[in-house]
């Protein structure tokens, strides 16, 4: 073979440095318009409202604001809104203590009964902070205790008297043995961590990881302060929305109390991919999952994505607070971060990333389908409960493929009918519910809340009690039981 001469050989290769960026900005241009379509087509549904990142190897592929960050004034979400993150604090918490790890300041083999000298040192003594981290420390979950949010939630607390109130009940198993998530090791961890640095979390939060990433969009919530861009948190009423219940952000401190915007966090995103906040080996404990395959604040997973279902590992996490849900998701090997933040309460988040990462592998998306539940409204108002089951009927045996028929639907006209004290109606949404969902466990949660909060005692009993065989890790199962059995009282 003739060897090409030199001149043409630089000039084809000048020619693909030239193409291959054009090449590669076509594909993220392409991206970047199915993900808009895709967002856009759930925000026309009523199916999210609030902010989107996509970004690959620090690259924003999109970053856009859909919806509203307050109704009331008609402000719009953007990519600078900031939304409360609830349980994506965790990875936050989870980064300091293994800061303090690394400086000989703390082990994870270190008990409670060694670091909170307040805390009950028959529990305290069995549960380490490598426990607490990992959501296998026993202690049941403080949001699920019956009454919290009614009762406590609205109610500043201070970090000794909220561990002392809440966080320190009878292990619900043997810590280590069982993975069951829980909010109250996570509020463990920031005590742990006030009374090790000496300083308040947030301090320690600032100094550790905001000020040395440059997040000034991101931070503690404070009700009480005065935020630019804050977005507002409403949730689902009927066909329309209602502003969120309050809520004291002592409550949820280190397991959910920060803010943040989607440009914020791909900042953090990246700083993880280095080592200016921790090292090589401190990374590479944080992020190996113990059970159900939880790391250090952290899902780890090996997932099939894309048109060739090549398995990947997603590093991700939700949050959910009133008013707000959330998801971060990396996707490691190829440095794909989605970030979603939502203010409209709960959402299907995951069914929306999963989407996005088709589209980032040349995959079609599934589009998302009108809930069910919007088009039982009219017939609801005009024959209550019952005439909304019949049309839910109609609908289902001819206009299948048209609708989100989904377990959560009619879970969702449930506790609506509850909220506005149609009793018998709720209770005849749940049944349904039940019937066309006999394996899942949720439906006879929310049919045992409808008899409970009906007085029905027994059947509530029944239903609670079948949840709990479906699903055993139901921590809300069992605390209602040991309730309507008065057990603890």
């Amino acid at each position: 073979m003739t060897p090409m001469p030199p001149r043409f050989f630089l000039r084809a290769v000048l020619f693909i440095l030239m193409i291959v960026p054009l090449a590669v900005a076509g594909a993220a241009d392409d991206a970047e318009t199915g993900i808009d379509e895709l967002m856009t087509k759930y925000q026309d549904l009523g199916l999210f409202n609030g902010a989107v990142l996509v970004a690959t190897n620090g690259d924003v592929v999109l970053s856009k604001g859909y919806g509203l960050a307050n109704m009331e004034w008609a402000i719009p979400n953007g990519p600078d809104t900031k939304f409360r993150l609830g349980s994506i604090t965790k990875q936050f918490t989870s980064m300091i203590i293994m800061q303090l790890v690394e400086e000989g300041k703390l082990s994870l083999d270190a008990t409670v009964d060694d670091l909170l000298p307040y805390f009950p040192s028959d529990i305290g003594s069995k549960i380490t902070v490598h426990h607490l981290l990992t959501h296998t420390s026993g202690l049941p979950n403080y949001t699920a205790i019956p009454g919290f949010f009614a009762d406590d939630s609205r109610d500043p607390h201070q970090v000794e008297e909220f561990v002392t109130s809440f966080c320190s009940g009878n292990l619900e198993f043997e810590p280590g043995s069982k993975f069951r998530y829980s909010n109250s090791g996570y509020f463990v961890l920031g005590a742990i961590i006030e009374l090790v640095s000496g300083e308040s979390y947030e301090q320690q939060l600032n100094v550790r990881i905001l000020e040395k990433l440059e997040m000034r969009d991101t931070g503690y919530d404070h009700g009480s302060v005065i935020m630019e861009r804050r977005a507002a948190g409403y949730e689902r009423n009927g066909d329309g929305y209602r502003n969120a219940p309050y809520l004291d952000m002592s409550n949820p401190f280190a397991a959910g109390a920060l803010y943040s915007t989607v440009e914020d966090l791909l900042g953090w995103d990246q700083a993880l991919y280095g080592d200016a906040l921790l090292s090589e080996a401190g990374k590479a404990k944080m992020f190996e999952p113990f059970l159900d395959d939880y790391a250090y604040g952290w899902r780890v997973t090996r997932v099939p994505i894309g048109a060739d279902e090549t398995e990947r590992t997603v590093v991700a996490h939700g949050g959910g607070i009133n008013g707000f849900n959330t998801v971060i998701a990396r996707v490691i090997e190829d440095r794909h971060l989605v970030v979603l933040l939502n203010n409209t309460g709960g959402t299907n988040l995951r069914a929306m990333q999963n989407g996005i990462f088709d589209l980032l592998y040349g995959r079609e998306p599934s589009l998302p389908k009108p809930p069910v539940v919007e088009a039982l409204n009219e017939a609801l108002e005009s024959g209550g409960a019952e005439a909304a089951i019949a049309r839910f009927h109609e609908l289902k045996e001819h206009h299948a493929d048209e609708y989100d028929f989904g377990e959560s639907q009619l879970n969702n006209l449930c506790y609506q009918l509850m909220g506005n004290g149609y009793m018998d109606g709720a209770i005849a949404v749940c049944k349904l519910n039940v019937e066309l969902f006999p394996e899942a466990f949720n439906p006879y949660d929310s049919l045992g809340e409808a008899y409970m909060t009906a007085g029905e005692t027994e059947l509530a009993i029944q239903n609670y009690a079948k949840s709990l065989e479906l699903n055993p890790e139901n921590t809300n199962a069992v605390l209602q039981l040991m309730r309507l059995s008065g057990v603890g009282e």
